[in-house]
């Protein structure tokens, strides 16, 4: 199920760290997850995470099993116990209780979904198929949007990018439901399988909804043909990164003539805006190619288009054929999992999705220790002053710049844990029918919270991550850094750890995350969030040079057989590890400096600890279809590149482990980036 898109307008970073077993390791590095087999300057990624990686093999259920689905199965489990204490008392109904525990029970009984098949959707795949002209289709549309469903485009309420104080709408390129348009157009053989099992998908989707078998294949065409044309317009993964070419703020008269076979106005109505008067419409292109679609297109086609964006965004939350239909493609065809997650993993999830900040208060009750906060606020002190630092020490960096640079570091609204105000869930109705008509019903409530904020002033105190998630997040708008209380957990953060290997793993995702204001996206927003040019022309062809340096050097890694990585792509979450690296490298620095500290344990350095347990969080098996699918449309890299492809950029890491020109790992002085 489709939530409103924050892809312009967020920069999170997954980050993970190995668990240790042995006594002798608890809170250090632990040498049963290294491969000695394997030298340093040979392969610092196997060096430092092979033991971890040969001792957990890829289940069945995974694409990718890395040490943060170790941390995040730990997680899991905590939470499924906060939300079965709910599930097995009676409950006050309207309470939150009884809201958490009817979801899950609903998501966890089998039997009565499997006995319903269809019958959630069959209402409203009838009223699809019983539109006469297209002028019905707005409602339609109108309807699927509250619940969740975005067929042809998307429409959020969030910050404007030149005016970040307050929230307008957004209008986004959307309805392509394999998820990325390279699927639609690229003519390898790859890709032309995936788009016959895409199409396999759909024609079975269509049967199981109660269509005969050449009907379903006249209605796959029929699909594909409306997705294809959404492809052909559609921005790519590296232009969505580029926050000027996805603004265009225009009034709603413009958007009219853009696109005029949809009647906006009425959109905005029936979806609760009331007039809009302006709003940012991010890809033009693709919106004036809707109008075309709908004005040169059959209604029938329209209408097979609508039926399947419903049956394939419900399918999740249907009988057992249905999910495993849904499987059988994005899981096993894209990702290459050979089983699905169990259902009680599935269903958590979705209760987290639904009623995320009510879990989240009572996971923080239980698991979250104020002296976690308090230490993190230390911490995230010490790295600002780092980056502080390290940008005044800038040899390329003009004083203007840095001047307004430090300005905007100083500026960083932190958040740690937990948000100070809770979500009031009192409107969302929760009820014994279907899991389906509460997911409808739940899209609805935040639709409408979303639609609330419509052109009133943004509310810096909203999380973007509910406190249970294993992660972290900076967001430009606001010039915000956020650490979820999950992620604020042993091994990742632990107040007993020794100082090098907790700066490795959480001081280098507190950089990571400071870094991101100063990528090169977040470069681009000024201290109050605003889209703005505030870096001397000099300054910024000078970034981009280096910037470049690490594109380039991500762009030479083949990921599978002679498929690279897209250092374009990826180049802001590189920037980001190379930045936190090099800024939580420093403040270790002074930390020990200042501490009189710099004795090895286990035979380590601090210097060489803080690198071993850095790379050692990116430990991960991995199967070549998630590779592949990642490579073509995940920001980050992957987990060996994180660290065999940023650590040669790092001078400091050369002085640690003794790297020589002619290792491997070796990068010329002149092939380094430099930035930081």
């Amino acid at each position: 199920m489709n939530t409103f898109h924050k892809l312009l307008l967020i920069t999170a970073s997954t980050m993970t760290i190995a668990c240790t077993k042995t006594k002798e390791a608890d809170h250090g590095i632990n040498p049963a997850n290294m491969d000695t087999t394997v030298t340093a300057a040979v392969d610092f990624y196997q060096y430092a995470g092979g033991g971890w990686i040969k001792s957990h093999p890829l289940r069945p259920e995974y694409s990718r099993y890395g040490a943060f689905e170790e941390l995040r199965e730990k997680n899991e489990e905590r939470i499924r116990l906060l939300i079965e204490e709910m599930a097995t008392i009676k409950n006050e109904q309207g309470s939150i209780p009884q809201k958490i525990g009817d979801l899950y029970s609903l998501g966890m009984d089998s039997v009565l979904l499997n006995k319903q098949g269809a019958a959630p959707i069959i209402n409203d795949l009838s009223s699809i198929r019983a539109i006469t002209q297209k002028s019905q289709l707005i409602e339609k549309i109108a309807e699927m949007n509250k619940q969740g469903i975005y067929p042809f485009f998307s429409l959020y309420v969030y910050a404007d990018d030149m005016n970040s104080s307050m929230n307008i709408l957004h209008l986004v390129q959307g309805g392509t439901n394999m998820g990325d348009r390279d699927y639609y157009l690229l003519q390898d053989e790859k890709t032309e399988n995936i788009r016959a099992q895409y199409r396999k998908m759909i024609e079975k989707g269509m049967v199981l909804s109660g269509i005969s078998k050449e009907m379903a294949s006249i209605e796959a065409t029929n699909v594909m043909t409306i997705e294809t044309a959404l492809a052909k317009v559609a921005l790519s993964r590296v232009e969505l990164r580029d926050p000027y070419l996805n603004y265009h703020k225009q009034t709603a008269d413009q958007l009219q003539e853009l696109s005029p076979a949809i009647q906006w106005s009425s959109l905005f109505s029936l979806e609760g805006m009331g007039e809009v008067d302006s709003l940012n419409i991010g890809q033009p292109k693709s919106i004036s190619e809707v109008s075309n679609i709908i004005n040169n297109t059959s209604l029938d086609i329209l209408k097979s288009y609508l039926c399947w964006c419903l049956i394939c965004n419900a399918s999740p939350f249907l009988s057992d054929d249905f999910v495993n239909n849904n499987f059988e493609f994005y899981n096993k065809v894209l990702s290459g999992s050979k089983e699905l997650l169990p259902r009680w993993k599935r269903v958590v999830g979705s209760v987290n999705n639904v009623l995320g900040e009510a879990v989240g208060k009572m996971y923080v009750e239980r698991y979250f220790p104020a002296s976690s906060k308090e230490k993190m606020l230390d911490l995230v002190g010490k790295l600002q002053e780092s980056l502080g630092e390290r940008i005044l020490g800038l040899d390329w960096m003009g004083d203007s710049t840095k001047q307004k640079a430090i300005e905007k570091l100083h500026t960083f609204y932190v958040k740690i844990g937990y948000p100070d105000k809770w979500r009031d869930y009192s409107d969302l109705n929760i009820q014994l029918d279907s899991y389906w008509d509460n997911m409808k019903r739940s899209s609805a409530f935040e639709h409408a919270y979303n639609i609330s904020k419509l052109n009133h002033p943004i509310d810096k105190d909203e999380w973007l991550m509910t406190p249970q998630t294993v992660n972290a997040y900076y967001n430009p708008a606001t010039n915000e850094i956020c650490f979820p209380a999950a992620i604020l957990q042993p091994p990742f953060f632990d107040p007993k750890a020794d100082d090098a290997v907790n700066y490795g793993a959480i001081g280098v995702v507190i950089g990571h995350e400071m870094t991101h204001g100063f990528d090169d996206q977040g470069r681009k927003y000024d201290k109050n969030g605003n889209l703005k040019e505030w870096w001397t022309a000099e300054d910024s062809k000078k970034f981009q040079e280096r910037a470049r340096v690490i594109e380039e050097n991500f762009n030479t890694i083949i990921i599978v057989d002679s498929v690279h990585a897209n250092g374009a792509l990826t180049l802001g979450e590189n920037i980001a590890d190379y930045g936190g690296l090099t800024i939580a490298y420093n403040a270790l620095q002074k930390l020990l400096k200042d501490l009189g500290k710099d004795q090895a344990i286990a035979g380590f350095t601090p210097q060489q600890r803080f690198f071993l347990s850095y790379a050692s969080i990116w430990a991960e098996n991995i199967r070549d279809e998630e590779l592949l699918r990642r490579t073509k449309s995940d920001p980050h890299s992957m987990g060996r590149w994180r660290v065999n492809g940023t650590l040669p950029e790092i001078d400091a890491f050369y002085q640690a482990f003794d790297i020589k020109e002619g290792d491997p790992m070796y990068y010329p002085k002149e092939k380094r980036a430099h930035i930081w």
